[in-house]
């Protein structure tokens, strides 16, 4: 089984590089082999444009029978603990359209320059093919940005526009790209902080990054090579 897991930067799966270094084997900078798991790291860089071209140029020359997008997001429901674990069930694009002359958005769906149901889109999301099948987390609808909010008045506006859990700058791009090439997928992320007027006194990266870590290597070693086959 191949594995790639995608991160836009590199401390979100730093203690996974580490544990990998320590119980595989680095057959190559970023790729490690135990029996017959092998798995590749990826990171892209922050946003969505970074994201679509490395992952686009990755899967262009390398197959994977499993991918997996890992990383921290804000969590738009205050009720939900921080360090928070989740699997993304469904994303989209939260500022791909244009500004109004009321400060009001509209999104490309609505604009008519894509069809809110032209594959991959399902209503303007994207939607895991078997999310509901996939149940060993909780689950959280994303919505991906270029700009995290962090003004009381935008906060409130995208929470009445969208139905969305968490935020994050980079889930809609690989959505988009897996479905466009086919791959199976995972979208993994663990909550840092909540949206709200930014203060990142309140967030707990640190907790975050552990939390998201422990899922990814527990996932890791859970994967036996006969698994393979619902990914294949």
């Amino acid at each position: 089984m191949h594995l790639l897991i995608v991160a836009a930067t590199p401390f979100e799966i730093a203690p996974l590089e580490g544990y990998l270094s320590k119980n595989f084997q680095e057959i190559k900078p970023g790729q490690y082999l135990k029996n017959n798991l092998k798995i590749t790291l990826l990171i892209t860089g922050v946003g969505m444009t970074l994201t679509a071209y490395s992952l686009g140029k990755m899967l262009a020359q390398v197959s994977f029978d499993l991918v997996i997008n890992a990383g921290i997001a804000g969590a738009f429901d205050r009720r939900v603990k921080l360090g928070s674990v989740v699997q993304v069930i469904s994303d989209q694009f939260g500022d791909l359209g244009v500004e109004e002359a009321d400060g009001s958005f509209t999104d490309i769906h609505e604009l008519g320059l894509l069809e809110s149901m032209a594959p991959p889109f399902q209503g303007g999301k994207l939607v895991h093919p078997i999310a509901q099948e996939i149940t060993f987390l909780p689950s959280a609808k994303g919505l991906t940005v270029n700009k995290v909010h962090g003004c009381q008045k935008s906060i409130e506006a995208i929470r009445n526009k969208y139905d969305a859990d968490i935020e994050t700058m980079e889930g809609a791009a690989f959505f988009l790209v897996c479905k466009m090439e086919g791959v199976q997928f995972l979208g993994i992320r663990a909550i840092s902080n909540h949206i709200e007027p930014r203060n990142k006194d309140n967030w707990n990266l640190a907790l975050a990054i552990q939390n998201l870590n422990a899922v990814l290597t527990e996932l890791i070693n859970n994967l036996q090579p006969a698994d393979s086959k619902q990914y294949s």
